[in-house]
């Protein structure tokens, strides 16, 4: 009897760990999508091409990235670091995270806010402290993402990302399989 109480144990116990680990896993894949805003929008390159694997690409309207040089040259370029230095926010909304073993899927939608000119009209003054006016911002782009990712040298690293605009066929599709933890 003693045995059977143990061997219980020990599958119940099997089992927890697996589950922790699972939801360690999707916790991981959230915090790696979350932190490429915060990255590209502090014009830090080394740290948002890290979130990828060597040879993972990021697919942006047709305009393909191969592996984290190019991430890195698109955020230390010249273009990008006028947005952020006129004041822009990459934010990439909840994700959804699909794991299974080494492998994951995740997709979610995306928005990048500049700071708008100086006396934007639609924006009201003194919603900051001091009763200053509130500078102006407007939504520059809105997108579908879709992620796949792998664990590689024990850590979550993004093999494809690829990012569409909302209002067409394949942003739907990006986000039905995204949901769906399909790997498109």
């Amino acid at each position: 009897m003693m045995s059977t109480d143990h061997e219980g144990l020990e599958a119940r116990l099997a089992q927890l760990e697996k589950r922790l680990r699972h939801i360690e896993d999707e916790r991981d894949i959230a915090r790696l999508i979350a932190s490429y805003g915060p990255s590209v929008d502090a014009a830090d390159a080394e740290g948002a091409a890290a979130l990828w694997s060597a040879d993972g690409t990021y697919d942006v309207e047709g305009w393909l990235m191969s592996g984290r040089e190019d991430i890195a040259a698109m955020v230390g370029s010249d273009g990008h670091r006028r947005l952020v230095a006129n004041g822009c926010c990459h934010f990439l909304g909840p994700a959804v995270v699909t794991v299974d073993g080494d492998d994951a899927v995740a997709g979610c939608v995306s928005l990048v806010v500049l700071r708008a000119a100086d006396g934007y009209p639609e924006r009201e003054s003194g919603a900051t402290a001091h009763d200053l006016p509130a500078p102006g911002y407007v939504v520059w782009r809105a997108a579908a993402n879709h992620f796949r990712l792998r664990r590689i040298d024990d850590r979550w690293q993004i093999v494809a990302r690829r990012s569409r605009l909302l209002g067409n066929p394949e942003a739907q599709q990006l986000l039905t399989a995204g949901v769906a933890g399909q790997a498109e």
